[in-house]
């Protein structure tokens, strides 16, 4: 009998996504997947608990595997917070094009918005988000300060579903609708949240208060 192989978890994703695309439906058993690739029951659990954990993690590798690849990048860490975020979307889509048959197998038709499989996802973006330095209004105040960063994560993943639900529909040669879509829709929100005009009213509204100016 062949020795059963070592396996990693980036063999667990591989294997699993093939065998999907392969029978439109899951392995029926954690038994008969290993079997079919030669390893251990036992290995299985090792990385994942169930199927469904598999599929909760592949979008969450996606996004892992776009970050390595802007890590490598010797410009990327001194990009502002619109280029930084531009730079992570036209990456993320070529892994998600990459995978794209995966990809339309696991999203076409959901409602995005309540698709367990981004969970781990959404959770990773949100973070990433909170740290590429989108400039935000100094509030002087935790609660608002709070409020405005969870306003800021939140828009910026409805955002990413809104995009991932554009390319899933774009059938354009090389989907350049879909990178036309991510350059104009990024641009206008950081223009919509640039906060300079806003700031130059805030100091103005100060000023005014301060000096007590009367318009009677």
């Amino acid at each position: 009998m062949a020795r059963k192989k070592n396996i990693t978890k980036d063999n667990l994703i591989s294997w699993y996504m093939e065998f999907v695309l392969e029978h439109n439906h899951q392995p029926k058993s954690v038994f008969s997947f290993a079997k079919e690739n030669n390893f251990e029951e036992g290995d299985f659990y090792k990385f994942y608990g169930t199927f469904e954990a598999i599929e909760e993690s592949i979008f969450s590798e996606f996004f892992n595997n776009t970050i390595k690849v802007l890590a490598k990048s010797e410009e990327y860490p001194d990009y502002d917070a619109r280029n930084k975020l531009l730079s992570f979307y036209f990456t993320f889509f070529e892994m998600l094009t990459a995978n794209r048959s995966y990809v339309v197998y696991a999203l076409k038709g959901q409602d995005l918005k309540k698709l367990k499989n981004l969970k781990h996802l959404g959770k990773d973006f949100k973070t990433y988000i909170k740290n590429i330095g989108i400039e935000k209004i100094d509030l002087k105040e935790e609660r608002l300060e709070k409020i405005q960063d969870k306003g800021i994560e939140e828009s910026s993943w409805l955002h990413l579903l809104i995009t991932m639900k554009f390319w899933l529909d774009d059938t354009s040669a090389s989907f350049e609708k879909t990178d036309i879509f991510i350059e104009k829709s990024i641009n206008a929100r950081f223009d919509l949240m640039d906060i300079k005009p806003l700031k130059s009213i805030i100091d103005f509204g100060k000023f005014i208060l301060k000096e007590k100016v009367n318009f009677n």
